[in-house]
């Protein structure tokens, strides 16, 4: 995304030059602003799609504009507060081979720089930060986007598969964030040897 920057961004996936999924990748390569699809596509598959390319919210049509001022004002609290966070103190937490740095908000590999989106650092840094709890995906919905009532829990399971991709060797069978059946996921530290 060239100048200016933008707070927030709504998305229509039905461009009439553009395929809007690939618009949401490309403006999540070159930023962390919040993304939210709002299009007539109702399938889970366009909403697992667009969550996937790096939105961080999808509503579909027709919509209520009262939920749609909800969903960006809670997006913007949330910006607000992790700003607010992080001129407050240095969050620095090491575990293993990954660093995540809230005050740069940075992630590391293996001392290799991992892009994160924005939602994707906010959740892994709340589950390394809080390592070995396990939290339910309501919590992390409320953890991560500050509200819980129109939240897709769907959402968590996307963001949960594509920090597996970025972090874990082998996705499938993942070391670090694991799922707990039944109640939630966590960040496991223990037994990893």
């Amino acid at each position: 995304m060239s100048q200016p920057r933008p707070d927030f961004v709504i998305l229509d996936l039905s461009l009439p030059d553009c395929d809007g999924i690939e618009l949401c990748r490309q403006i999540r390569e070159d930023s962390n602003v919040a993304i939210l699809i709002l299009s007539a596509r109702s399938s889970d598959t366009d909403k697992v799609l667009g969550l996937g390319f790096g939105a961080d919210d999808y509503m579909t049509k027709p919509f209520s504009l009262s939920e749609l001022v909800a969903r960006i004002n809670a997006h913007l609290r949330k910006q607000d507060r992790w700003l607010q966070d992080n001129t407050e103190k240095v969050d620095l937490i090491q575990i293993d081979q990954m660093i995540i740095n809230k005050n740069e908000y940075t992630f590391s590999l293996d001392q290799k720089h991992i892009s994160l989106s924005a939602k994707e650092f906010e959740m892994l840094f709340f589950l390394m930060k809080n390592s070995n709890q396990v939290f339910s995906k309501t919590q992390l919905l409320d953890a991560v986007w500050g509200y819980d009532t129109y939240g897709d829990e769907n959402t968590i399971t996307v963001y949960i598969r594509r920090l597996r991709e970025k972090i874990e060797v082998n996705p499938s069978c993942p070391i670090y964030l694991q799922t707990v059946w039944g109640v939630g996921y966590k960040f496991n530290t223990q037994n990893h040897s």
